[in-house]
């Protein structure tokens, strides 16, 4: 018997559960196969028999736009606060921008008069679904989410995605013909999987003090993009470290 060839012959969508005879011990209907955001694990629940086993697929382009649109829809209708603002020109503002060397008006940065924090949107099909404010000062929380949806930030155009922690880092490679997508904290959701997926390549760049999420985060893409790195930096993207500045570059080439 070969269990390959019969998972192969079972054609089962992205988020869907079969359960059939064993084609081991003949179970009735105790054998079951997964497919897991590309993943396909199947399991065979008699105690008496052992199969089990896992491999990997890549989503379809259905699959990947299903994901995607189910994300947007349970983000419900954004709406983005009225004390959050178009701003141009307040010293605080361009400062902080240049302290980073991002551009505010290209990457359509808002500000919370409220709460004094640079807002991030987070775009869908040219549709703002949500939104994260950083604070200028040293308050908690530091980031601010708007939304409910789980989507990622993204900024920049190109064939590699770098996947960061945090908007300004994002910012920060989108400039540099990457596309940045922050994550916003060190764990992937399934609209940053899906969201992955479209890119041949990605390359992990958390900060250094999450590397064993970094390896945790590749470790989970490799089911979903063709070829991943990691990038073991010396400081935050933000930062514009030289030597990690040359380390994105040079593998991105790779």
């Amino acid at each position: 018997m070969n269990i390959y060839n019969i998972i192969n012959d079972i054609d089962i969508d992205s988020g869907q559960t079969k359960r059939i005879n064993c084609p081991n011990c003949g179970g009735y209907k105790t054998f079951t196969i997964t497919n897991n955001m590309g993943s396909i694990l199947w399991n065979c629940y008699k105690a008496s028999c052992n199969v089990s086993g896992a491999r990997k697929t890549h989503l379809s382009v259905n699959d990947i736009l299903n994901l995607r649109k189910k994300a947007v829809e349970s983000s419900d209708k954004f709406e983005l606060p009225q004390y959050v603002v178009p701003q141009r020109g307040g010293r605080e503002f361009v400062n902080w921008c240049a302290r980073f060397k991002i551009d505010e008006e290209q990457l359509n940065l808002l500000y919370d008069v409220k709460d004094h924090r640079i807002v991030f949107p987070i775009m869908h099909d040219n549709v703002m679904v949500d939104a994260i404010g950083r604070a200028f000062a040293n308050i908690i929380p530091k980031w601010k989410r708007y939304g409910k949806s789980d989507l990622p930030y993204v900024t920049g155009y190109g064939s590699v995605a770098v996947v960061v922690e945090d908007c300004v880092s994002a910012a920060v490679v989108g400039g540099m013909g990457f596309v940045g997508v922050a994550v916003l904290g060190t764990s992937l959701s399934e609209s940053h999987k899906a969201y992955l997926s479209r890119f041949s390549t990605a390359i992990i760049a958390l900060d250094p003090d999450a590397l064993p999420k970094t390896l945790q985060i590749a470790k989970e893409l490799r089911g979903h993009v063709d070829t991943v790195k990691v990038l073991r930096l010396q400081d935050d993207l933000k930062y514009r470290n030289p030597e990690d500045i040359d380390s994105l570059t040079n593998t991105g080439e790779m």
